[in-house]
């Protein structure tokens, strides 16, 4: 499968996760909750942006050099939500290429941002609750700014951080 196909398969998910029914049968797209698409680092950083989107999907390794940081409220099904999408999908949602994120730091300051299915290396420093890892990896550390913060961490099995996790204020 080419990188156009990915590329109309993680649309049309879109569209799909950001289609919402009105009441009366019709159907409405919330334009601000659409994907973010990308294959470099400056369009990464832009899509974790408070104008950003609420899902950034990388079709590729993404080197950003410094910080990177993740900020902005946005919802998803009426919560607060964040998504690093490392990785692409086929049609029925089985995981075809994961990649890896690499910066110095990733700064979490967007409730409730998951990364997802991939890799990030450096390390994490989280400022808002309901960080979650899914089928991902942290090949550095990840602080949180408060044991509270802490506390709300989420991380699946498949999931592991290679340095320490802790509180650092």
């Amino acid at each position: 499968m080419n990188k156009i196909m990915l590329v109309m398969i993680v649309i049309a998910m879109t569209v799909t996760f950001s289609t919402f029914a009105n009441g009366d049968g019709e159907e409405s797209m919330d334009a601000v909750t659409t994907a973010s698409i990308v294959t470099d680092a400056d369009a990464f950083a832009a899509g974790l942006s408070a104008n950003g989107t609420w899902i950034v999907a990388a079709l590729n390794d993404i080197t950003i050099k410094g910080d990177l940081v993740v900020e902005g409220d946005f919802m998803k099904d009426d919560k607060p939500y964040r998504k690093l999408a490392l990785y692409t999908q086929d049609d029925d949602r089985k995981v075809i290429d994961s990649f890896t994120l690499t910066a110095d730091t990733l700064v979490v300051r967007s409730e409730h941002t998951r990364i997802q299915n991939g890799t990030f290396v450096g390390d994490v420093m989280v400022e808002a609750k309901d960080f979650e890892l899914k089928g991902s990896t942290v090949e550095g550390n990840v602080y949180f700014a408060s044991e509270e913060l802490k506390a709300t961490f989420i991380v699946d099995g498949a999931s592991s951080v290679t340095g320490d996790i802790g509180v650092k204020m």
